[in-house]
């Protein structure tokens, strides 16, 4: 039995309109199209979260632009974080109605949705690419957990804080506070997720006896290589997101959704009508 939805898109790097990011790459009609698959689910999400990366150099024009495409989301909460390639201050300025942004310093905050509670973490660093949580981030994050040890809980942040062998990206990983993070996170068995952007793809790993995770974008994907010096590269990949879903017993199921043009559906049978076991 489904008990709550919660959509994660992440790293939709959307540019001025009539902008190309990389000087190629149309990113908005990638999100046009992953937030008209998110409607068309048999299930209704609870909310949504953008894992970061919201726009490609964090400029007024590209929050306005940015705030046009999520329109149709209107029914659904949306929840929103700052990656590297944001301006939080500018975030802040563009959506004035989320006030779970806060004022100032690192956004932070912690959310209800049903039985599922969504805890998010600051860690973009103003004019790097790698990622940080300090000590005070940290030590609020434990208290937030300490506020409700039993309801099942998401952590989200922009940065993995996990290595994931992908050379170039984790050069520019989470740097600082991981360690703590995976303590905090072996402390507290309802942390279902530790959930995260960044990477553009989708990758899994133990972490503080919890899984920890990156989605893919929705638009564009790092290319797979896991040598050390791996180039610096991304591809056109099919985008996607992730669902994640608690069910009844207050665990989270995690289905990755790929957005695009595909047959289908079909059902299980012979050509005669015969049903496939």
């Amino acid at each position: 039995m489904l008990k709550t939805l919660l959509i994660q898109m992440t790293d939709p790097h959307i540019r001025e309109e009539g902008r190309l990011a990389y000087g190629r790459l149309n990113t908005a009609p990638y999100l046009v199209r992953a937030i008209a698959h998110v409607l068309a689910l048999p299930q209704k999400p609870d909310a949504l979260v953008l894992t970061g990366d919201l726009t490609d150099f964090g400029r007024p024009q590209e929050y306005a632009h940015l705030r046009a495409l999520l329109e149709p989301l209107a029914p659904i909460p949306v929840y929103l974080m700052p990656g590297n390639h944001d301006d939080r201050e500018q975030l802040r300025l563009s959506f004035p109605k989320h006030r779970y942004l806060g004022q100032a310093g690192p956004i932070c905050y912690s959310v209800d949705m049903g039985e599922l509670r969504l805890i998010a973490l600051d860690s973009a660093v103003a004019g790097a690419s790698a990622g940080s949580l300090d000590e005070k981030q940290l030590d609020w994050l434990a208290a937030e957990l300490d506020q409700q040890p039993d309801r099942p809980t998401i952590i989200a942040l922009h940065h993995p804080p996990f290595q994931t062998l992908i050379g170039h990206m984790d050069k520019i990983g989470l740097l600082q506070g991981a360690e703590r993070l995976e303590e905090l996170v072996r402390r507290h068995s309802n942390v279902e997720r530790v959930i995260s952007g960044h990477l553009h793809r989708t990758i899994q790993v133990r972490f503080g006896g919890s899984i920890a995770c990156t989605a893919p974008s929705v638009a564009h994907q790092v290319c797979l290589d896991l040598a050390p010096d791996a180039a610096s590269a991304w591809t056109l990949e099919p985008p996607g997101y992730a669902v994640h879903a608690l069910n009844a017993q207050g665990h989270i199921v995690t289905h990755t959704a790929t957005v695009g043009e595909f047959e289908g559906p079909f059902a299980f049978h012979e050509p005669d009508g015969a049903l496939i076991d």
